[in-house]
């Protein structure tokens, strides 16, 4: 079986936080050295849980940045995520690249772990504000017959019955 999913979000902002620095609601992440953050915008209303957070004592879900696994930095909040780019190379990255949140060795069971639930669950959860794409795959035969063997206009639609009226 091979992994059907990739899931992408885009950064909308880098920044830079000094040393004592706290992120994300509540200020449970603190910056233990300068660091450079990416906002990426996703967030618990696109499905990718609050359970991914990090904070002080617990580190969260990473993404991948550039090729490499950056950590959640703070909460998640409702529409967007703080990633911690530190160790990145100078310029690795900018505003409107992608990062992998789902892909590139980050499978759906790892991040289900994250969330506290299942690979299913975490699928089942993705928001309607995400492009889907579908890519390769086999060619599938048409459901519907050919042309020449459909009827010329279709059925009618039947209306659903009224609902019987209410007591008075």
């Amino acid at each position: 079986m091979q992994p059907v999913v990739d899931l992408k979000a885009r950064i909308v902002q880098i920044r830079n936080v000094e040393r004592g620095e706290s992120v994300g609601y509540g200020g449970t992440w603190t910056a233990r050295r300068p660091t450079k953050l990416a906002i990426i915008a996703v967030g618990y209303a696109d499905g990718y849980f609050r359970a991914a957070s990090s904070n002080d004592g617990t580190r969260g879900a990473e993404v991948i940045v550039a090729g490499k696994r950056c950590p959640v930095a703070g909460r998640v909040s409702m529409d967007l995520i703080a990633i911690d780019i530190t160790d990145l190379p100078p310029n690795a990255v900018r505003r409107g690249h992608l990062v992998t949140l789902i892909g590139e060795g980050i499978t759906v069971d790892e991040l289900a772990h994250h969330f506290g639930t299942i690979g299913y669950e975490v699928l089942t959860s993705l928001g309607h504000r995400y492009a889907r794409v579908y890519k390769g795959g086999n060619v599938v035969e048409p459901l519907a017959k050919p042309a020449a063997e459909q009827p010329s206009s279709p059925p009618p639609v039947e209306q659903p019955a009224s609902p019987p009226p209410l007591p008075s």
